[in-house]
């Protein structure tokens, strides 16, 4: 309990992450250097600052593997001639992928995720009057800070598009940056479903511990076992809830101090979870590189496998062990503030990041520049080049869409009114309708991640969950699904 109480106050002192959902928005909008340094200057001496650098290094871990791993070419012959296509590094040199072992680190995101989501709850829990309802006024504060920028970065592409059908100006590049800008918004989908699920989750976790993640780590070895040995179809997608809600446990139990600070729980998930994942993939159907490779039969990414889970394991114990000496690290003003004004950007660098880089090769192509063989020593040699290009991009395009990280200020629900709620529901049917909305986003977030945007009056779709599903449907599905949560947020208050 003591550990409880702990984290509780460092979650939600300053804003800068552990207690803020998300935890990219610091509050630094507008403010400058300056705002940043006041803001790091208040934080209070007890908090985990650790977790606020694991955010912004997971994202940015991320952002600059996509910038490396991007192998453009332009498709000759087939229904590529002419046109852009975007490879992966890792399928030409297949010698990196023994390098994704340490740099495929979206699992440490989602393991951030339930410690702030269990502490941003335990905070809320705490604050709200007895008989108020916690999920509603819980799911809008956790939904404005990942669909505001998601929302906007959408709409602008969405603008693009209908400018492009309208116009009929494409260009070779179009098509394949139509389609590839919205694929890393599978993990807002996902992100926004262990959002949904937290409550359910904090209550699982305080009867029963650690065997939560044991309950989920074997339901995803029963999945690979059922989609491997026995041949079952689309079984495998039921992986895409039981890794990451396994590794978001993780996180919940970490705020519950489960994670140390006795040394030996991290250092057994790291040994065991490195152990695992080598000999799954030694003696398994499972490949080397984790993440996916185009062509490959098997992704241990999409969907995520058991193998990916002891990947997650391995790092989690990894990043645990590094916590002491991190925190000495982070005690320093300059390191500190450095932190607290990546998190005030990290989403919106994440959303806008392809969009950067594919920014940079439409430059080239507008320059009439040759594109070198990917891996060849031209290639290699433009690499700084490149990547500093679409780091200043996407720097550009942070100053400009930053301010929608920041999310709206929504007040902790009183007593109940005395009038009838202004959104036109009632406080009791709050939580069952914030429940539709939520999973509505989940569907609609994932739907545009696997549809694109190219074709977007042409009916082009994608299959999600059994279902066709079109890019229009699913920006339909998250706005309606939104709003919806929103209404009863303010039912509920």
């Amino acid at each position: 309990m003591d550990n409880r109480g702990t984290a509780h106050r460092t979650g939600d002192s300053t804003g800068t992450g552990s207690g803020t959902g998300t935890g990219t928005g610091t509050g630094t909008e507008g403010r400058g250097a300056s705002g940043v340094r006041a803001l790091a200057a208040a934080t209070p001496a007890g908090r985990d600052r650790y977790v606020d650098l694991l955010r912004v290094a997971s994202l940015g871990t991320v952002v600059l593997g996509h910038w490396l791993m991007a192998a453009v070419t332009v498709g000759s012959g087939g229904p590529d001639d002419g046109h852009v296509v975007v490879g992966n590094l890792l399928a030409v040199v297949p010698e990196l992928q023994p390098a994704t072992w340490l740099l495929q680190i979206m699992p440490v995101f989602f393991l951030v995720g339930g410690f702030s989501h269990a502490l941003s709850h335990r905070s809320l829990d705490r604050r709200l009057p007895p008989g108020a309802p916690r999920y509603p006024a819980f799911l809008r504060a956790r939904l404005q800070r990942l669909l505001r920028p998601t929302m906007v970065f959408t709409a602008v592409w969405c603008a693009a598009a209908l400018a492009v059908h309208v116009t009929g100006r494409d260009g070779p590049l179009w098509e394949t940056a139509a389609r590839l800008v919205t694929q890393p918004l599978w993990f807002i989908g996902v992100y926004l479903a262990l959002v949904a699920l937290t409550p359910a989750l904090l209550r699982l976790n305080e009867r029963y511990g650690w065997g939560v993640f044991a309950a989920l780590a074997w339901g995803a070895a029963m999945v690979d076992l059922l989609r491997f040995a026995a041949g079952m179809p689309y079984v495998e997608f039921l992986n895409l809830a039981l890794v990451w809600l396994a590794v978001h446990q993780l996180g919940i139990l970490r705020a519950d101090g489960r994670l140390g600070p006795d040394r030996r729980v991290p250092a057994a998930l790291a040994l065991g979870g490195l152990a695992s994942a080598a000999a799954l993939v030694a003696w398994g159907p499972y490949p080397l590189s984790m993440v996916g490779m185009p062509g490959e039969p098997v992704s241990n990414m999409s969907p995520p496998t058991l193998a990916l889970l002891c990947h997650a394991a391995w790092l989690v114990g990894a990043v645990e062990l590094l916590r002491a000496p991190a925190a000495r690290l982070l005690a320093r003003p300059r390191v500190w503030r450095a932190v607290v004004a990546a998190n005030g950007v990290a989403m919106t660098a994440f959303l806008w990041h392809l969009t950067a880089l594919l920014g940079v090769y439409g430059l080239l192509f507008a320059l009439d520049i040759p594109l070198p063989a990917p891996a060849s020593a031209v290639w290699w040699a433009w690499v700084p080049a490149r990547v500093g290009a679409a780091a200043l991009l996407t720097a550009l395009l942070v100053a400009v869409f930053r301010r929608f990280e920041r999310p709206a200020a929504t007040a902790v629900p009183g007593p109940a009114p005395a009038s009838p709620p202004r959104s036109g529901l009632l406080p009791r049917a709050a939580a069952p309708a914030a429940a539709l909305g939520a999973a509505l986003c989940v569907l609609g977030v994932l739907g545009l991640s696997m549809t694109g945007l190219g074709g977007l009056l042409e009916g082009q779709d994608a299959l999600l969950v059994a279902v066709r599903i079109t890019a229009p449907t699913a920006v339909a599905m998250t706005v309606a699904g939104w709003l919806l949560v929103e209404r009863a947020g303010r039912a509920a208050g």
